[in-house]
């Protein structure tokens, strides 16, 4: 699966001004599998990289203008570097200085002619390869350059735990389809992660999307990809979800925020394992294990007619139910300790433990955030702590016993949000990427908050 097709559907643009050198080399190319298209001048060339989005140039060094010099063929060579294409330099004059500076400025390789067909055969085949994996290592960079999202250790030592954990060694060795459900905040994406690492694909990519956050007209880019030109702001290809997980596995979370009119769209690449890169005609086929997740009750959502139910089948296979952390009582302390040695490493404290008196307010609180909330009950607490003290359960300014209405009283939610933001900042002595996560942001999403209130911070 790729972009870049194989033999049997990539296509390669012929670039030479010599009919009879085109004709050989497209009889040679068909009768290989690929597609051929033909450009016999330098204009020539320019539109049917725009029209026909060829996977490949065989690019003749020498055109009308001269027949010598590659001045011509160098010309060309450099737009179609901006165009992101794999080049291979033809000219039937060998030389060195030549073949050198195309190379060095971009060219995949280099043939004279007459060529060796099974010298061109090879080389085709390796720029078609290379150029599909540097699109996929740029697919990976692109999710890279976001912000990561922080692992958590795999805590199982509860009862309801220890019953999933069973239940994850046997489904784990199989290719079905899972749909985790659970409230926010339970770990989900840990449970999926942990489902990709005792499977078979663990030694592919495991690739995670956060479907509530893709807009509507961007869902079909990130998940199968785009040719660039497919629309206005496609500057470049872009690598889908789906190939960057592929022989791995895609983990959808969120998915029940998935709108209504998009849904034919993934259960058509789950019912027939094929899709298409958006401004491209070529089918693409998926082989990934997919996972889903969703706090939401999609059964309800079904009768409501807001999720299909053949969907809905596709997706559920098999169902994972992850417990709350009220119900998980016997892994909150190990959780909780887990977190303090994890947050004294990031904020240079030691010898922090909790006392006893903390770890009763921890099994006693509610934790309607889950094991989400746990962590930023922990990380604020060593924030605040000393050196080398028992973290008091005073110091983890929880209100054990208390209802949420009796926790936080009624007011306009800005004004809430504002006071909860500058004791963030009090806590972490004004730094924003500490305090983002104290609050369950992104560092972007702090910015824009701080913004939007006029709240003065240290750049």
């Amino acid at each position: 699966m790729g972009n870049i097709a194989s033999a049997a559907t990539a296509r390669i643009l012929i670039a030479d001004d010599d009919e009879d050198i085109r004709l050989s080399l497209a009889l040679l190319l068909n009768s290989h599998g690929y597609q051929t298209i033909e450009a016999a001048s330098p204009k020539e060339i320019a539109v049917r990289v725009n029209q026909d989005n060829p996977d490949l140039v065989l690019l003749d060094m020498n055109f009308s203008r001269d027949t010598t010099s590659g001045v011509e063929g160098l010309e060309q060579l450099a737009f179609l570097q901006q165009q992101q294409l794999p080049v291979i330099l033809m000219t039937a004059w060998g030389s060195i200085e030549l073949a050198v500076s195309g190379l060095k400025q971009g060219a995949g390789d280099f043939i004279e002619k007459p060529w060796d067909k099974h010298r061109l055969l090879q080389s085709i085949e390796q720029q078609l390869q290379l150029h599909q994996l540097k699109q996929k290592n740029s697919g990976f960079e692109q999710l890279l350059s976001g912000e990561t999202v922080e692992k958590q250790v795999w805590i199982s030592e509860s009862g309801p735990m220890k019953a999933l954990d069973a239940l994850v060694e046997q489904v784990a060795k199989t290719d079905a389809n899972i749909l985790i459900l659970g409230e926010n905040g339970t770990g989900k994406s840990q449970l999926a992660q942990r489902i990709h690492k005792l499977s078979h694909r663990s030694g592919h990519a495991f690739i995670a999307v956060n479907m509530a956050a893709i807009p509507d007209n961007l869902f079909e880019s990130e998940l199968f990809g785009h040719q660039k030109g497919a629309f206005t702001d496609a500057k470049q290809n872009r690598v889908g979800r789906f190939e960057l997980a592929g022989r791995g596995t895609l983990f959808l979370d969120e998915i029940g925020t998935l709108p209504l009119t998009l849904q034919p769209k993934l259960l058509r690449v789950l019912e027939s394992g094929h899709y298409e890169v958006l401004g491209s005609s070529k089918t693409q086929t998926a082989d990934v294990r997919l996972i889903s997740a969703t706090n939401a009750d999609l059964e309800q959502q079904v009768a409501d007619k807001a999720f299909r139910q053949d969907l809905l089948f596709r997706l559920n296979t098999l169902v994972l139910i992850l417990p709350p952390l009220r119900e998980r009582l016997d892994d909150i302390i190990p959780l909780a300790e887990h977190f303090i040695e994890h947050f004294s490493i990031r904020y240079h404290k030691q010898g922090l433990v909790l006392s006893d008196c903390a770890q009763q307010a921890l099994k006693r609180h509610t934790w309607s955030g889950n094991v989400r909330e746990l962590s930023h009950v922990i990380e604020r607490a060593v924030l605040l702590a000393a050196h080398g003290i028992e973290i008091t359960s005073q110091q983890l300014t929880l209100s054990a016993g208390k209802s949420a209405d009796a926790e936080v009283p009624l007011q306009p939610l800005d004004e809430l949000e504002q006071q909860l933001i500058r004791k963030a900042l009090a806590a972490t002595n004004g730094h924003v990427a500490k305090a983002a996560p104290l609050l369950g942001l992104s560092r972007n999403a702090m910015y824009r908050r701080l913004e939007k209130y006029g709240i003065v911070y240290d750049a």
